[in-house]
């Protein structure tokens, strides 16, 4: 059993609980427990939509849960020495593991208040995802095509605390970063590809965004590999 501060929360063995509280507040009861602290900028979410979900108990007998507590629990089992022989490349593929799962219980527990308009945002955001290689993708061609205003569009992203360039930004970020890592391709040639037009605006974006540059990024991928 964990015991939070409000009421008690009863886990299985390999049982997860997702909480974005710097310090959960779990007292525990009996087995060991192992944390994991994932920076929001490796999940595919907002910040605003992440601080919205409550603590909450992942059943981790069945489903993609169950996937996830078992990588978890090997690698929170594995000693050091070893855990850290993957570094880097270890440490992503375990973010990316973790948003899977956080996508799951963002969909169970989104807010009434962001449900509306939640299937036009989706075919949106679907929308936006197949043309992010078109570097004309704006507010103003996205409306366009799906026969809404821009300030309708603008409105259905606020309750995501982010805005669609915001939106739009981060999504071809996350594809350089990931195309960085598994690809041997040129800074330049991987930030034209996904729509940037200036390969030194997109480096200053990249360092903003994950602390790294682009170069420093597939270097440390490589290293990894």
């Amino acid at each position: 059993m964990l015991l939070n501060r409000e009421r008690p929360v009863c886990l299985e063995p390999g049982d997860l609980v997702i909480t974005t509280a710097h310090c959960p507040g779990f007292l525990l009861d009996g087995e060991a427990l192992a944390v994991f602290r994932i920076p929001f900028c490796l999940l595919n979410a907002s910040a605003a939509d992440l601080r919205e979900v409550p603590p909450t108990r992942l059943d981790g007998r069945s489903g993609l849960a169950s996937l996830v507590s078992q990588f978890l629990t090997a690698l929170a089992g594995t000693p050091p020495h070893e855990r850290f022989s993957g570094g880097r490349q270890l440490a992503l593929n375990t973010a990316d593991l973790a948003a899977l799962l956080l996508d799951e219980v963002l969909r169970t527990h989104r807010p009434e208040r962001v449900r509306v308009g939640h299937d036009m945002l989706t075919r949106i955001q679907r929308h936006i995802q197949e043309n992010l290689m078109d570097p004309d993708l704006t507010p103003e061609s996205i409306a366009r095509a799906h026969h809404i205003s821009v300030r309708y569009l603008h409105k259905l992203f606020q309750p995501g605390g982010t805005t669609v360039g915001t939106w739009i930004r981060q999504r071809r970020l996350d594809a350089c970063r990931d195309e960085l890592r598994r690809q041997r391709r040129t800074v330049a040639a991987v930030a034209h590809r996904w729509g940037f037009t200036s390969p030194s605006h997109f480096s200053r974006l990249f360092r903003q965004t994950y602390g790294l540059t682009p170069r420093e990024w597939q270097a440390a991928a490589s290293s990894d590999s």
